[in-house]
């Protein structure tokens, strides 16, 4: 992880830290897979590529897990789980998906779901059908 100090609104200074780990897939463009900001981590939108592989799940149910796995992975790296997620945003390339989408996402959350939004999209990278980010707290 990189750390860097920065200096927020009001004089407050508070650590960032780059969250990079192996066990997500790599970043394809100029960004981070997440980034810790004070006690808040953001992941990067996780696409259901698998990291070991290199092969993108196109199934809807599959792809749900593997890009749940992708967040669950960058999350732990950062020392925080999906437990403490407070929000997700979920980009479908098809709506239609909403239902089994669910299915597989609700898995992941028991009492504490998480705020959310999902919506469809025209297009996501590599020609993805999912890709999901979250915000969670340390």
């Amino acid at each position: 992880m990189y750390k860097a100090i920065i200096k927020i609104i009001g004089g407050r200074k508070m650590k960032k830290e780059i969250i990079n780990t192996n066990n997500a897939p790599g970043a394809i463009g100029p960004y981070s897979q997440g980034v810790s900001l004070g006690n808040l981590v953001y992941t990067s939108g996780q696409i259901p590529l698998n990291p070991k592989t290199g092969e993108l799940a196109t199934e809807i149910k599959e792809a749900t897990k593997q890009s749940m796995e992708n967040v669950k992975a960058i999350l732990e790296e950062a020392g925080t789980s999906l437990e403490n997620v407070i929000k997700t945003t979920i980009f479908l390339k098809d709506l239609n998906d909403f239902a089994a989408v669910n299915e597989v996402y609700g898995t992941y959350f028991n009492e504490s779901k998480p705020a959310r939004s999902c919506v469809e999209v025209a297009k996501l990278p590599k020609d993805a059908v999912i890709e999901i980010e979250a915000i969670a707290i340390k």
